[in-house]
């Protein structure tokens, strides 16, 4: 497994202060290895630091063909490598996730739920940690169903909120609640929005994203295999989210919001609205559209890392 690229220095940016990835947990420091196991790596196996020390950047989304075809398109744009080349997959040893590197550019999937991308960021964080990286920036790319938008438009989120849209993560710890900050970077957020109107391609907004544990009940659908409630009280509680200022709704934002903030690493999310759930639960677009709708976060991320690494 080999490192592709190297750090570029970021044109027009300016200098700031290192900041080390915090991994709050003492416990790792009486471990004489740590195998993240997700990820097919671990500290006796490979040099982190070698082969992850320059990353600056972490794009994460579901689908591990998405992720490919996202670091795939980067590293054309940034001039990372040979065009020729195709990227490995660094977690080829394990089906759980993909990851593939473009110099200070890491992108990987985290699947689908909260349960699933919690379990790569606890060892993305680690393997960051144990890479001695510093000044570190994730960002979620991914779909959801938007509330008062119209498909195709891209939501960043400002707070990652609860099913009672308040912005907090409720974590189970030791069969006790333990309630953790789901506030996103502002400026981070803000100038991501700003890559999107640079673009001039779609409609950009920033907004509070519901973060759910399911994809049916959870989200108010109809139709789902199990309902216990009329299409009123779906359209109520949509209404009541909107009015709290949710723009859309998916089921990983308040885990990256939470890690990110626990380990002071700044961290966005940015996806692409499929439907507007006040007209249904169906996509009814057609399958041209929804491709082109899927690679707007990608596209709008792209222009923030070109931006920031300064690539043509």
């Amino acid at each position: 497994m080999a490192s592709t690229g190297t750090a570029k220095k970021t044109e027009g940016e300016q200098p700031s202060k290192e900041t080390a990835i915090r991994v709050p947990n003492p416990h790792l420091q009486k471990m004489k290895e740590d195998v993240l196991y997700h990820l097919a790596l671990g500290t006796g196996t490979h040099n982190l630091p070698a082969l992850f020390g320059d990353v600056k950047f972490v794009c994460t989304g579901g689908s591990p063909l998405r992720m490919k075809a996202f670091i795939t398109s980067i590293a054309k744009e940034m001039a990372i490598g040979s065009p020729a080349c195709d990227l490995p997959n660094i977690c080829a040893a394990t089906d759980r996730y993909a990851m593939y590197k473009a110099g200070p550019v890491l992108a990987l999937s985290h699947g689908i739920g909260m349960s699933s991308i919690a379990t790569m960021l606890h060892e993305l964080i680690k393997l960051l940690h144990h890479a001695k990286c510093s000044n570190v920036i994730i960002i979620r790319i991914g779909t959801s169903g938007g509330i008062g938008l119209e498909p195709g438009s891209v939501v960043i989120t400002k707070q990652a909120v609860n099913a009672s849209f308040k912005p907090q993560l409720e974590q189970m710890v030791l069969g006790k609640s333990v309630l953790r900050n789901t506030d996103l970077d502002e400026k981070l957020a803000e100038e991501l929005l700003e890559c999107g109107k640079e673009l001039h391609q779609f409609n950009t907004v920033i907004g509070n994203t519901m973060c759910t544990l399911d994809f049916y009940e959870g989200q108010a659908r109809l139709d789902g295999a199990i309902c216990s409630y009329t299409e009123e009280d779906k359209m109520k509680y949509l209404k009541a989210a909107h009015e709290a200022g949710v723009r859309n709704i998916e089921m990983e934002s308040a885990i990256v919001a939470a890690m990110c903030n626990l380990s002071g690493i700044k961290g966005a999310v940015v996806c692409v609205t499929l439907l507007n759930r006040l007209q249904g639960d169906q996509i009814t677009s057609s399958h041209e559209a929804l491709v082109e709708y899927e690679e707007r976060p990608q596209k709008l991320v792209g222009q923030f890392l070109k931006k920031r690494l300064g690539g043509k």
